[in-house]
């Protein structure tokens, strides 16, 4: 049975990340392949979390440029350029990016105009080489904060810094 089909999943935030962290390092254990775990990842989170438009990577191409990786929802972006629009301010930066009105973000890339909040979080490997940006997007605004920020790190951290 999936993740959001149970009854008796948490209704707070964090125990929710928690408990689908736990699931998602359980169904990764063994699985060397990158876009194997990058694809659970967001299909697990995408299912799980409440408010979830869409949810994906964008994987670095080249010295300055990401191309859409595995997601879930609609038809993202296919290529950003490092610095233009919120993934690539997260991958040029490093830093996480958390956005409560794309609206008023300069430069904001609007790849369907339903989104109204988003978050990025760059990906590194175990070396520290930057490999992908993660994006959430959400039709309601001001979704996501420092909770989503600590517990998609977390999962990221153990996902793909190993």
């Amino acid at each position: 049975m999936s993740y959001a089909a149970r009854d008796d999943r948490p209704t707070d935030k964090a125990a929710r990340y928690q408990e689908v962290a736990e699931e998602i390092a359980s169904v990764l254990d063994g699985e060397p392949n990158r876009t194997a775990r990058m694809a659970t990842v967001a299909s697990m989170l995408h299912d799980a979390m409440p408010g979830y438009f869409w949810t994906g990577f964008y994987v670095v191409d080249g010295p300055d440029e990401l191309v859409v990786g595995p997601y879930q929802g609609t038809l993202g972006c296919l290529r950003i350029k490092f610095g233009r629009g919120v993934c690539g301010a997260a991958a040029a930066t490093r830093q996480v990016q958390i956005v409560e009105d794309v609206n008023a973000f300069p430069g904001h890339i609007a790849c369907d105009s339903r989104s109204n909040s988003e978050i990025v979080l760059p990906v590194t490997d175990a070396e520290g080489e930057l490999i992908a940006v993660f994006d959430v997007d959400s039709t309601e605004f001001g979704r996501f904060d420092q909770v989503d920020a600590e517990w998609l790190g977390r999962i990221l951290q153990r996902t793909f810094a190993v």
